[in-house]
């Protein structure tokens, strides 16, 4: 497996002017109110890998402009600065504001720390694709030092699982050939489910069994392809105890369904570098709270996780050092790790969860 994020730097870049060398962890787990930076730190990850997928042009485009990237405008911010570890190694890189909503993409260098070894600049492209890509793909020497760190980003996998309306892709088929890896969006939940049952491994019975303590209604997945023209498709079909009758993904409701995908995610057997989800409670009974607690935790193991969330009932899931509160202060977005020291006395009587709701982790609304 690609190594994890060990720490980053981010200057500049939407509502944090700056962020730099913060360390992140094996469980990292991300509060503060509505505007505080949570999403705009989600949106880095979502940066960098348009990175890794050369989309970067159209990350841009997305977000509003270059002019809607930069901290406070392009008045108040000249350039946005980046750096990432792993492990031995490294990226950086910087991004600058052109005419209209145009930019340039500068200063790219890796990092591989052995012996004198340190940063290497790779220079800069005329159309602004990545010079880090470019190396990685290439058949030259130095590619082995480019691809440890283009494959850990490419890893990082961005779970989305907010959708569950009647048009979302986790309710539809797709065709059973897609099951390599679960995508961003579960839209091929159907087939990755239907390959870790035929391979009959643990992990298909263990996401069972974490579903069922969520429903106990649900006796186990209905999972049969279906022959539609050229294609075959298999779809989240299921059965529930006492009954052959298949059930249809529209039958599960919001909050079941998203879990089902959550625990996917979190006990796939090969799960990438990192895995990152934004607010992963959403539509959640606390008891499925609860057991999602549970699965970080133990997805942790293998992985690292970083999830943003206002969620006290998933905040007692964690220790307190597990836990990074995302403030405004002063028109930029601050992140501090808390220490259990800070803690002892009122976590003998409290849990984190009740703390942060008693603002005694303050990370509440407040006037700037």
């Amino acid at each position: 497996m690609a190594d994890s994020l060990d720490s980053l730097t981010i200057r500049g870049f939407k509502s944090i002017r700056e962020l730099k060398d913060f360390e992140l962890k094996k469980i990292n787990i991300f509060v503060g109110a509505n505007g505080a930076g949570k999403s705009n730190l989600i949106s880095f990850f979502h940066m960098l890998q348009s990175f890794i997928e050369e989309t970067l042009s159209d990350f841009v485009r997305d977000s509003g402009g270059i002019g809607d990237l930069l901290h406070n405008g392009r008045k108040a911010t000249k350039q946005m600065e980046f750096e990432t570890r792993f492990g031995l190694r490294g990226y950086r890189f910087t991004l600058k504001p052109g005419p209209g909503e145009g930019f340039a993409l500068t200063d790219e260098a890796r990092y591989y720390k052995h012996g004198s070894t340190g940063w290497w600049n790779l220079g800069s492209s005329e159309d602004n694709s990545s010079m880090l890509v470019r190396e990685a793909k290439g058949a030259s020497t130095d590619s082995q030092y480019s691809k440890p760190v283009y494959e850990a980003i490419g890893s990082w996998k961005i779970y989305h699982f907010h959708d569950t309306s009647s048009t979302a892709p986790m309710r539809h088929a797709e065709i059973v050939e897609d099951n390599m890896a679960l995508r961003a969006d579960a839209s091929n939940i159907g087939p990755f489910l239907l390959r870790l049952r035929n391979e009959k491994t643990s992990y298909y019975d263990e996401i069972l069994n974490a579903c069922r303590l969520v429903a106990p209604f649900f006796d186990d997945f209905f999972l049969e392809p279906q022959k539609l023209g050229p294609k075959t498709k298999v779809s989240l079909t299921w059965k529930t105890k006492g009954s052959d009758y298949p059930m249809q993904p529209y039958h599960l409701s919001d909050g079941s369904i998203r879990f089902i995908c959550l625990a996917t995610a979190l006990l796939q057997p090969d799960p990438p570098s990192t895995i990152i989800i934004d607010e992963p409670e959403l539509g959640l009974h606390p008891e499925a709270i609860r057991i999602l607690g549970e699965l970080i935790e133990d997805a942790a193991k293998r992985t690292q996780i970083i999830a943003a969330t206002q969620s006290p009932l998933l905040l007692d899931q964690f220790s307190i050092e597990d836990v990074v509160v995302v403030n405004r202060k002063e028109g930029q977005s601050v992140f501090e790790r808390l220490k259990r020291s800070d803690f002892d006395e009122w976590l003998e009587d409290y849990s984190v969860g009740e703390l942060w709701t008693k603002n005694v982790i303050q990370g509440g609304t407040t006037n700037e």
